[in-house]
């Protein structure tokens, strides 16, 4: 899949999640399979660009691919500021929030509230596209509530104006992420555009992928909570596509190297007190198959310095085997 000038090494990438989706995991993600590492959502209000989370969401690796920067807020101004912005700093890809859910972000007209306002979605998108020199996708949701589902009318929007690719999730804002991620606006809104449409929802194995892909006739695919603890579920899809057939998973051999690297990468990344506390969540999603007890992870999540983590860890794996 193309999106401007740009080949994506697959057509599987991973989604955009605050506090999840760091430099260090969309690195391991791209290492993985990931065609493309979309970072995590940063604000397009100037006030809070020197606050240290902005600055670390700003930080980009070349080892972690493409470098695709995600801007949310409602201002076509201040949108267009920010994308400028991200390019000098060594943004390739502009992308446009207008997915999230989260009621901090709505309240402010930012995220899948834009939904609600197709005139706005108009003016964000031109505003943006005409100020930078990339290329600028967007993120949707299928509408505001399942009586106001208006994928199709936004991405039609998205399209005259200039957007690249559009990724959808198939829930309404008012679903969250509760049941089941819906897949027919997906297919609709694909037959109803030309460029390229990217499935997001309850991706989370190599056969749904297929599946979704199939069913949607989509371009790609995008994981969210799917890469969550299973960084390796990129090149299981990625081989699935490719042959039909399902890749080995990963022995306790490969997995416990990939687990203290990302570990030791999270401690490097936000430094000791930070790190040690950004490493907690990452170990209980690798640990879901391990430790459904819980055990494990209660003495892990008491550790206060990073070397105690990674030789626990170690302790850990060594004793798996």
């Amino acid at each position: 899949m193309n999106i401007g000038s740009y080949t994506l090494s697959s057509n599987v990438m991973l989604a955009p999640m605050a506090g999840i989706t760091d430099q260090p995991f969309r690195q391991l993600c791209c290492q993985m399979g990931a065609g493309l590492a979309v970072s995590e959502m940063i604000s397009s209000n100037p006030k809070v660009w020197h606050t240290e989370k902005s600055k670390r969401r700003s930080i980009h690796s070349e080892f972690a691919g493409i470098r695709s920067v995600q801007i949310a807020g409602s201002d076509p101004e201040e949108l267009a500021f920010a994308a400028k912005v991200n390019v000098e700093n060594g943004a390739q890809i502009i992308d446009i929030n207008m997915g999230c859910p989260a009621k901090k972000v709505n309240k402010k007209l930012a995220g899948s509230a834009l939904l609600k306002e197709p005139k706005l979605v108009e003016e964000i998108v031109r505003s943006v596209v005409d100020a930078v020199n990339v290329p600028v996708t967007l993120k949707i949701r299928t509408g505001w509530c399942e009586n106001t589902r208006n994928g199709i009318e936004i991405a039609k929007i998205a399209e005259h104006n200039g957007i690249q690719s559009l990724v959808v999730h198939g829930r309404t804002r008012n679903d969250f992420y509760k049941g089941d991620a819906e897949y027919e606006t997906i297919k609709a809104i694909k037959q109803a555009v030309s460029i390229p449409v990217v499935a997001n929802g309850d991706i989370t194995s190599a056969i749904k992928a297929a599946q979704v892909l199939n069913f949607t006739g989509a371009d790609a695919v995008m994981v969210g909570r799917g890469a969550q603890g299973k960084p390796w579920i990129f090149r299981e899809i990625n081989h699935f596509l490719k042959t039909g057939e399902h890749l080995s998973a990963p022995s306790l051999e490969e997995i416990c190297p990939i687990v203290i690297g990302h570990v030791k990468d999270l401690h490097n990344f936000y430094g000791d007190f930070m790190g040690v506390r950004f490493a907690r969540k990452h170990v209980a999603w690798y640990m879901l198959a391990y430790d459904q007890e819980k055990k494990f992870r209660s003495v892990f999540n008491a550790l206060e310095s990073t070397t105690d983590q990674v030789d626990a860890l170690e302790l850990y794996f060594d004793n798996l085997n």
